[in-house]
């Protein structure tokens, strides 16, 4: 009797314990979860005339980095930036862009639909085990459910958490078919593109694609923003090769870039010369009489760009006349 009372209590533990963890977890410990797999992806042209920036979630241990396409896609050329580097998030982030971005590696592009607003990165060099971000699906999310999403909007802090709900649910996002998104009310900006949606229990609902910030009469827009579910996204890493196996997609196979860049949510017509707000990558509009100032933030991710991209191009010099002196000798 004793050993079937104990049995019964184990039993009990098993299914409390189980209850338990699959309880919401608050903002704060969705972020000491989560950050630690969300990355800084910057791609540049040579030069660093050109460039974009954004946020990406590690998927894979070895290196695996998903982001949005526009954030590693040149927008005038449709072609992948020469280069790409991605920021390893430090263990304290402290509002000092040196310190905060010291963990820097370089990335390859490995696949990417510009129909979707997808990529897919591979890590360079990477030695050890990374954290990833857990991905949920995207069918258990509706709408009320509270989520947060990590990333680094222009202007404000690295590494930033925003909360919010979701708003709605939107299928064939632009008329693309397959294209499903959440909309939400949480905080995202430039600089939040590629990064993760997550859900009460810290795992990844959908990835951060795009904004609606200016109406047709110019009129702002507030709290409209749209996460791609992940339910569309690991569909398209399964088809890429990349499956709860942990196998991976060959280095060097790309899938060829879609001709069809993708439909803008907004379409001002009352300013035709002003860029549509349709994505993450573009700088929120604004009526010129309402206009402020910018205060000093911890960074600017144009600026940011471009000392990157000075940066590589001093390293490869360097590197090329060191060569020069070693066979000179």
């Amino acid at each position: 009797m004793r050993s079937v009372t104990w049995g019964i209590l184990f039993l009990l533990s098993l299914i409390v314990s189980t209850a338990a963890s699959g309880k919401e977890l608050s903002p704060r410990e969705i972020y000491e979860r989560a950050s630690p797999a969300v990355v800084m992806v910057l791609g540049y042209a040579d030069g660093g005339r050109k460039g974009s920036g954004g946020t990406g979630s590690i998927v894979q241990s070895d290196g695996l980095v998903l982001t949005n396409a526009h954030v590693v896609i040149e927008e005038q050329t449709g072609k992948p930036f020469a280069r790409l580097s991605v920021f390893l998030k430090p263990a304290r982030v402290t509002g000092e862009s040196k310190s905060d971005l010291s963990r820097m590696v370089r990335a390859k592009l490995l696949a990417y639909s510009q129909q979707l607003d997808l990529a897919l990165l591979k890590l360079e060099g990477a030695t050890e085990a990374l954290p990833v971000v857990a991905v949920s699906e995207s069918g258990r999310a509706s709408i009320g459910d509270r989520v947060v999403a990590i990333g680094h909007p222009e202007q404000g802090g690295l590494w930033t958490l925003t909360t919010g709900v979701i708003s709605a649910e939107v299928d064939n996002f632009n008329g693309v078919k397959g294209k499903h998104v959440f909309q939400t009310e949480t905080g995202l900006n430039r600089g939040n593109s590629g990064g993760p949606l997550l859900d009460g229990e810290g795992r990844m609902i959908g990835v951060n694609t795009a904004i609606a910030r200016v109406a047709s009469d110019g009129l702002p827009i507030m709290s409209i923003s749209f996460s791609l579910k992940s339910s569309v996204a690991t569909q398209w890493l399964r088809e890429q090769g990349v499956g709860a196996r942990g196998t991976t997609l060959p280095t060097g196979q790309m899938q060829p870039a879609i001709d069809q860049s993708i439909a803008p949510l907004v379409q001002p017509q009352a300013k035709p010369a002003q860029p549509p707000q349709s994505d993450l990558s573009l700088k929120p509009m604004v009526k010129p009489e309402v206009v402020q100032p910018a205060p000093v933030r911890p960074y600017n991710l144009d600026e940011l760009i471009s000392d990157r991209a000075k940066a590589e191009v001093d390293l490869d010099s360097m590197m090329s006349e060191m060569r020069g002196r070693m066979k000179g000798r």
